[in-house]
């Protein structure tokens, strides 16, 4: 009576396993690499796509094409494959394209501790050195452009031709009496109450004024908003409960006046998540040769629902 039983059993561990290679494939397009051996987690440690850095945090990023190469940071909670329509277009065109998994985000592992923003630019400081990136290109959405500002504050730009800022958090999301156009601190308090009480949903329900899906007229991608959901669920609960106050609360204002490379901040008009007066209108004025480019009525996630024009504007100004 065992063998029918075992079959059975292999037979259902069987389908488990394929839905959950599918579900890992639809949120992060290489799912696969999570099946590979890891390196041992020692400083310089890898195996395939895969950094451990300082404090034994392994990091995952994915590096295709040659030529100049372009360094993506992507938002919160998302990972590097939130970048794959800039990344497939521009590698197309003959250039490098590299975007990792944020500690904590998407295939990266997830520390209880260093969820912060100098840990970020750290991080991607280790990746830019161990890959030995000269001439980078670095962009950064959201979160991840504050990742690539406190970076170029922190570590400076010898390795760094110019700079991108689309959607961008800094100087500073939250309200405070040096920032009154800023969000109040209730609204983020919120986002730390809902990732907590049900945060699959709450990233559900947070897909629709990111995309701007609750605009009149808007064209809905149910896909997109179960990517964005698949995505976040495989950051840790942890680490984008912490990363919240790294987004929000950050001031980022030293760190631009330090950039001395060419900038281009790039948001939307209709930004319901990052409001553009306490960002990019206010980051272009204290970066020294910075460029906004606004795109009228656009959301926060400019990089999927205007993905033509921001991959169309992103080479002409690697190209400049």
């Amino acid at each position: 009576m065992s063998k029918p039983h075992t079959l059975s059993r292999r037979s259902l561990l069987a389908g488990a396993a394929t839905t959950a290679a599918g579900v890992g494939l639809a949120a992060a397009g290489s799912a696969g690499a999570a099946s590979k051996p890891q390196a041992s987690p020692v400083k310089g440690g890898r195996a395939g796509n895969f950094l451990t850095v300082d404090d034994g945090t392994v990091i995952h990023y994915k590096d295709w094409g040659k030529g100049q190469p372009v360094m993506f940071s992507h938002g919160w909670p998302l990972q590097g494959d939130a970048w794959e329509d800039q990344m497939f277009y521009l590698a197309a065109r003959g250039y490098r394209v590299i975007a990792h998994d944020r500690r904590g985000h998407g295939l990266s592992s997830q520390p209880w501790d260093g969820n912060d923003m100098d840990h970020y630019a750290d991080d991607l400081a280790a990746l830019m050195e161990h890959l030995d990136l000269k001439n980078a290109i670095l962009v950064g959405h959201s979160t991840g452009g504050g990742e690539v500002t406190r970076y170029l504050g922190r570590h400076g730009s010898k390795r760094v031709a110019k700079a991108v800022l689309v959607g961008a958090v800094p100087p500073q999301m939250v309200k405070s009496a040096a920032n009154p156009g800023g969000l109040p601190m209730d609204v983020f308090d919120g986002i730390r109450k809902n990732v907590v009480d049900d945060r699959s949903q709450f990233f559900m329900d947070l897909t629709m004024p990111f995309y701007g899906y609750n605009r009149p007229g808007a064209k809905v991608s149910q896909g997109v908003r179960d990517t964005f959901r698949a995505q976040g669920m495989q950051c840790g609960l942890k680490n984008a409960y912490d990363c919240i106050k790294q987004f929000s609360e950050t001031d980022f204002t030293a760190d631009l006046k330090k950039i001395d490379v060419p900038t281009l901040i790039v948001h939307g008009s209709d930004d319901q998540i990052v409001p553009i007066d306490a960002s990019a209108r206010a980051a272009a004025r204290l970066v020294k040769n910075a460029t906004l480019l606004v795109y009228e009525g656009a959301p926060h996630g400019l990089p999927t629902t205007h993905k033509h024009r921001l991959n169309e504007d992103l080479l002409a100004f690697i190209k400049a």
